[in-house]
């Protein structure tokens, strides 16, 4: 499954990035799929329910907020070059991790802290709803920290080892636009023929930090 949400998610965001050669956006429709381990860690799982589709409009970016990070490894013939674009994204800071809301797959990806700079990596859908109840009243944090909100809230509430991992959150939501790099694990063999393999994706923080999520083995790390 990881395999093919990689390989899925980088056709999609190489079909995206062609609009750089287009003044006008593209439509590109987004089909997300449960990443790693996505219910490895849940005690409690939420309702069965189909990761939603996303249809949404990339524009084409002249300045990336952020330069991505050079790659000086020479890439064998027919294997999928790094993808890079520019994305919506909103974070929120935990006692024991973060969580990451993706705009183009509408997915929250949980980052739970297990040593110094690293870390597991589960994506989770965000079932949200507008109407939903934003918070739950009757869980009042310590002094200091927060209850999150909407669909964080949501998968915290409802997901025990989730809740659990993070511990309350230390900031609010906040959101902004990113730089995100899929790099295509695989292989080409002699025949010229490019298998796909697990890869792995960058993400920055609103501070700089740069996040890499590994589909290997479903974990994080800083910078790499």
């Amino acid at each position: 499954m990881r395999t093919r949400f990689a390989f899925v998610f980088f056709l999609l965001l190489m079909a995206a990035l062609s609009a750089c050669q287009n003044p006008a956006p593209i439509v590109v429709v987004v089909t997300a799929t449960p990443g790693p381990a996505a219910t490895a860690e849940v005690t409690e799982p939420l309702p069965a329910q189909a990761v939603p589709t996303a249809t949404i409009t990339l524009a084409p970016t002249a300045t990336p907020a952020r330069a991505a990070a050079p790659t000086n490894t020479a890439l064998p013939p027919n294997f999928p070059t790094p993808v890079v674009a520019q994305i919506g994204v909103a974070e929120q800071l935990f006692e024991g991790g973060r969580m990451f809301w993706l705009e183009p797959t509408g997915q929250i990806w949980v980052l739970v802290v297990t040593g110094e700079g690293r870390g597991s990596w589960t994506i989770y859908p965000d079932t949200f709803v507008d109407g939903e109840p934003e918070s739950d009243p009757s869980l009042t944090p310590p002094a200091g920290n927060l209850q999150p909100e909407r669909g964080f809230g949501k998968l915290w509430r409802e997901v025990p080892a989730v809740r659990e991992a993070l511990g309350w959150g230390v900031t609010p939501e906040f959101g902004y636009s990113s730089n995100y790099e899929y790099h295509a694990g695989g292989s080409v063999g002699a025949d010229g023929v490019y298998t796909p393999g697990p890869g792995y994706h960058i993400l920055y923080s609103l501070y700089g930090e740069r996040f890499r999520m590994n589909e290997a083995d479903g974990t994080w790390q800083l910078g790499g």
